[in-house]
């Protein structure tokens, strides 16, 4: 009998010395020994960018889904449960299923080394090959030229979504730097959807679309998204949208819903799929309201927020999405790993925010620890900053002192798996 996946995916984290190791020799590697499954995917929707990179894709799947298309859909990292990672036509991965595809990719593997990324992006390029679908939705894990899902030769479309500063021990001091490893995943003549961008990132992203015959369908000159009136408008060459404005919160969304519908306009979608992509994509610890669970019970009369975004303009879309909401006091509860740019991460959140209580996160190695994210905040602005034991130690100190407080629970997606998981 096969093990749990868990027993599997720690053994699988013991393969390579580093957990980002960019290189695609390995996967290239264990891809040949399974029978080359990255070349049986139904069409390849492939995904890159610093942010929106999630949220784009739960649209696109949502609009797929009304038009009744069954999409496979790879995304990374999890939040609660490995699982979360491999969607077949529309489901999350079995856990049979899943330790089966983990047993037989590790099998292959014979031991050698690779990174924990790479083979289990493997092992759903192996599930998504048995399962038929209309198409395979593909987020790239970091950067994009030497991702482990930068082995697609042909895929229907990509889509680079707004990149800005982070991971730069991985992809490049620069935007330009930066930029380069994202339009990496461009393919000759294959059609790219590109965002909005800073003008650095864009110039890039364009000549290497220029080079390799791949036409773009840039934000601002090929399409446009913008709130009028309480409604989403999107223009392209197609005609107009007038649309209800997404269901997922922030303004930010704006931008991130005008990419989804550059897709699946591209792709053949009526207004239909383009409203449902709008009203009916899902996508968790990104400004989601917690409603129900051991945590939202505790903050009882207050507002209780979870949002995963860790980089500066993380920081500026939850700033402004803050901005939006009805006035209330708002209190942070803050978690971050020591690889992120703190500073510019909560610079924005300083105007929009009584006091931020800093917390370590649980199991975490390179969590920064609770003090030091208490020290980044005073330095950034918060005339209140303190630290706690947990996040429920911090919510229950900020509802005593102020029932009805907006508590927001941000700084990382680990942390916020970790909320999920105590949230039940």
């Amino acid at each position: 009998m096969s093990q749990p996946s868990d027993a599997i995916l720690a053994r699988l984290m013991s393969l390579h010395p580093k957990v980002i190791d960019l290189t695609l020799d390995r996967v290239e590697r264990l891809l040949a020994a399974l029978g080359h499954p990255e070349r049986d995917l139904p069409p390849v929707i492939h995904i890159a960018g610093t942010n929106g990179k999630g949220s784009t894709q739960a649209m696109i799947r949502a609009g797929l889904e009304a038009m009744d298309k069954r999409v496979h859909a790879y995304t990374s990292p999890h939040l609660a449960r490995f699982h979360e990672r491999i969607r077949l036509a529309g489901t999350l991965i079995s856990e049979p299923a899943l330790a089966a595809l983990l047993d037989e990719c590790d099998a292959a593997n014979e031991g050698q080394p690779i990174t924990f990324f790479e083979i289990t992006t493997c092992a759903a390029f192996l599930a998504f090959a048995r399962s038929p679908a209309d198409y395979t939705l593909l987020e790239v894990g970091l950067g994009g030229r030497l991702d482990a899902t930068n082995v697609i030769e042909r895929p229907a479309l990509c889509i680079i979504t707004p990149v800005s500063i982070d991971h730069q021990q991985y992809l490049g001091e620069t935007l330009p730097e930066i930029a380069a490893e994202k339009a990496g995943i461009l393919k000759r003549g294959t059609p790219v959807i590109v965002g909005p961008q800073p003008e650095a990132a864009l110039e890039v992203i364009e000549a290497r679309a220029a080079r390799l015959g791949a036409p773009v369908l840039a934000c601002g000159q090929h399409w446009h998204a913008f709130e009028e009136r309480g409604r989403l408008v999107f223009q392209d060459e197609n005609g107009l949208l007038d649309l209800p404005l997404p269901n997922l919160p922030g303004p930010h969304q704006i931008q991130n819903a005008g990419a989804a519908l550059a897709a699946l306009r591209t792709l053949g979608a009526n207004e239909a799929a383009c409203e449902a992509a709008v009203t009916r994509a899902e996508w968790p610890a990104r400004m989601q309201r917690l409603r129900r669970g051991p945590l939202a019970d505790a903050a009882a009369g207050a507002e209780l927020w979870l949002d995963g975004g860790h980089n500066p303009a993380g920081g500026e879309a939850v700033a402004a999405t803050l901005a939006r909401l009805p006035a209330r006091p708002t209190h942070l509860i803050c978690g971050m790993l020591n690889t992120k740019d703190i500073a510019g991460y909560l610079r924005p959140l300083v105007a929009q925010a009584q006091s931020l209580t800093a917390v370590s996160i649980p199991g975490e190695a390179n969590t920064l620890p609770a003090e030091t994210t208490e020290a980044a905040a005073r330095a950034a602005g918060f005339a209140r900053a303190s630290s706690a034991d947990s996040v429920a130690d911090a919510l229950e100190r900020i509802i005593a002192a102020d029932p009805h407080a907006r508590v927001l629970i941000c700084g990382s997606l680990y942390l916020a798996g970790q909320v999920l998981k105590e949230n039940g």
